[in-house]
C-alpha cells in the first residue's frame, strides 16, 4: 500500500468510527471492534504491532489494571458497603442534591490524586448510583461531575492519571516534582470547576420532600450484609492501595498490583469465579482494546507523528509558543483520541527537543529537566489530562463510568456529556495557560 493511501485510509476509518460513536448509531464497543478489524485487515497496522504495547499498540497495563479493579469492586459490592457509603453520604449532605454533588466531587478529586482516577471512579460510581436511586433522581449529573473531578484531581500527581506516569518515565521527573508544579494550578481549576457546575446544574437537581424524609429513616448499618467478607475486602483493598503508592520503588506496574490484589481477594473471599467474572465490564475492556488498535493504526500510518511535528514546527523556536501549542494541541487531541496513546507519540519528540537544547557538556538527563523544558513537560501533562474531560471517550475514567452507567440503566449520552465537558475543559485550559505563562514564561 502506498505511503499516501495509508494515512487517508487510517484517518477515514478513525473519523468514521468517531462519528458513529458520537451519533450513537451503534454501540461504541461494536464500532471500536469493527474499526480495529478494518485497520488489521487492510494492513494499516500489523497484528504484532497492534497487540504490543512497546510498538504503540494495546496498552495492556491499562486493560489489566481495569480488569483487576473490576474484579475487586465486584466482590466488594457483595458486602453492601456501597449501599452503606451511599446512605452515609446522602445523610451527611442532608439529602440536598447540590450539596451532595459538591461532596462527591471533592471526594473523587482527592482520591484520584492519590490513587488513580480509574480506580477512584470504579469505587465511587456504584455508590453514586445507589444514592441517586434512594433520592429518586437521575444519577447522570452526578456521574458526569465525577468524571470531570476525577480527571482534574488525577492531574495533580504522578500516579493520578496514566499520562503523567508516562511523562515521568520519559522526563525522569519524580513524584514531588509533579506535586510541586501541578497541584497549585489543579487546586485553582478545581474551585473554578465547583463554581461552574453549581451554575450549570442550577435548578435541575431537586428532591421530593418524601424522598428526603424516607432517606433519613434509613439505617445504614443494615446495609452491611456480610461483615466477614467486608473485612477481607477492606484488607486486600488496603494492601492494593499501598501497592499503588509503592509501585515505583518496588519496580511493579500498576496492572501487576491490581491483578495481584484481585487474585488474593478471589482466594480469601471464596466467591465463585464465574459469578465474579459476570460482574466485569467486558464491554468497556473490549472498547479500550478496539480503540487502542485504531489509534495504533493512526500512529503507524504516520498521522499522529505528522500532527505532533506540525504542532511543534508551528510554534517555531519560541518556548512560550511551543508550550501553548502543546497545552491546547494535546488537549484537543486527547479529547478525540484517548490521551494515553497521544502522550506515547509526543514523548519521544519532546526528548528530541531536550536533546537539541542540551549544552555540549551536559547530559541528556539534565537537559530533559532544564528550565527550558519544564514548561513543555507541564503543558503536555495539563493538556493531556485536562483535555480528557472534553468528550465521553477522552480518558479512561470517562469510558469506565459510561460503561457502569449504561449497565445500571443510567446511560450517559455523548452529546449530553459534551454540553458540560467541553466548556469545563476550555475553562481549565484557560486557567492552565495563565499559570504556565506566569510561572514559567515571564
Amino acid at each position: 500500500m502506498s505511503s499516501v493511501l495509508r494515512p487517508i485510509l487510517a484517518g477515514g476509518i478513525f473519523l468514521g468510527a468517531y462519528a458513529l460513536i458520537a451519533t450513537e448509531k451503534l454501540h461504541r464497543t461494536v464500532v471500536a471492534l469493527v474499526g480495529a478489524a478494518l485497520m488489521l485487515l487492510l494492513g494499516l497496522v500489523s497484528q504484532r504491532d497492534a497487540f504490543c504495547a512497546s510498538r504503540s499498540g494495546v496498552d495492556w497495563n491499562t486493560v489489566f489494571l481495569l480488569f483487576g479493579m473490576m474484579v475487586m469492586v465486584g466482590i466488594t459490592k457483595r458486602t453492601g458497603v456501597f449501599q452503606w457509603l451511599a446512605i452515609r453520604s446522602a445523610k451527611a449532605a442532608r439529602a440536598d442534591p447540590m450539596r451532595l454533588l459538591v461532596m462527591l466531587s471533592i471526594v473523587t478529586a482527592l482520591l484520584s490524586a492519590f490513587l488513580d482516577n480509574v480506580t477512584t471512579v470504579l469505587l465511587i460510581a456504584p455508590a453514586t448510583m445507589l444514592i441517586a436511586e434512594a433520592l429518586s433522581v437521575s444519577a447522570v449529573p452526578f456521574l458526569i461531575c465525577e468524571i470531570l473531578a476525577s480527571n482534574i484531581g488525577g492531574t495533580a500527581t504522578l500516579i493520578g492519571d496514566p499520562p503523567n506516569i508516562m511523562i515521568a518515565g520519559a522526563s525522569g521527573l519524580g513524584f514531588n516534582s509533579f506535586l510541586f508544579h501541578l497541584a497549585p494550578v489543579v487546586i485553582v481549576i478545581f474551585f473554578a470547576y465547583l463554581a461552574t457546575v453549581k451554575w450549570l446544574f442550577r435548578g435541575s437537581l431537586s428532591v421530593a420532600d418524601d424522598a428526603m424524609e424516607r432517606l433519613q429513616r434509613f439505617d445504614e448499618r443494615r446495609a452491611i450484609t456480610n461483615p466477614w467478607l467486608l473485612r477481607r475486602c477492606l484488607a486486600v483493598l488496603g494492601l492494593t492501595l499501598a501497592g499503588f503508592f509503592l509501585h515505583e520503588p518496588l519496580h511493579l506496574m500498576p496492572a501487576t498490583v491490581a491483578l495481584a490484589g484481585a487474585a488474593l481477594l478471589l482466594v480469601v473471599s471464596r466467591v465463585k469465579i464465574d459469578e465474579v467474572l459476570h460482574e466485569v465490564e467486558w464491554s468497556t475492556l473490549l472498547f479500550f482494546v478496539g480503540l487502542f488498535v485504531m489509534v495504533a493504526g493512526l500512529i503507524h500510518s504516520g498521522i499522529i507523528a505528522a500532527v505532533s511535528h506540525r504542532l511543534l514546527a508551528l510554534a517555531g523556536r519560541s518556548t512560550g509558543l511551543t508550550a501553548m501549542a502543546l497545552l491546547w494541541g494535546s488537549a484537543a487531541a486527547s479529547a478525540v483520541v484517548d490521551n494515553i496513546p497521544f502522550v506515547a507519540a509526543v514523548n519521544p519528540m519532546l526528548v528530541e527537543v531536550g536533546r537539541s537544547l542540551a549544552a555540549p557538556s551536559a547530559g541528556l538527563d539534565a537537559a530533559l529537566r532544564s528550565p527550558q523544558m519544564m514548561p513543555l513537560w507541564w503543558s503536555l501533562a495539563l493538556g493531556a489530562c485536562l483535555g480528557g474531560n472534553g468528550t465521553l471517550i477522552g480518558a479512561s475514567a470517562n469510558v469506565v463510568v459510561a460503561g457502569l452507567a449504561e449497565r445500571n440503566g443510567n446511560p450517559i449520552r455523548f452529546g449530553e456529556y459534551l454540553k458540560y465537558g467541553l466548556p469545563l475543559m476550555i475553562e481549565s485550559l484557560a486557567i492552565s495557560s495563565a499559570y504556565v505563562y506566569l510561572r514559567y514564561l515571564m
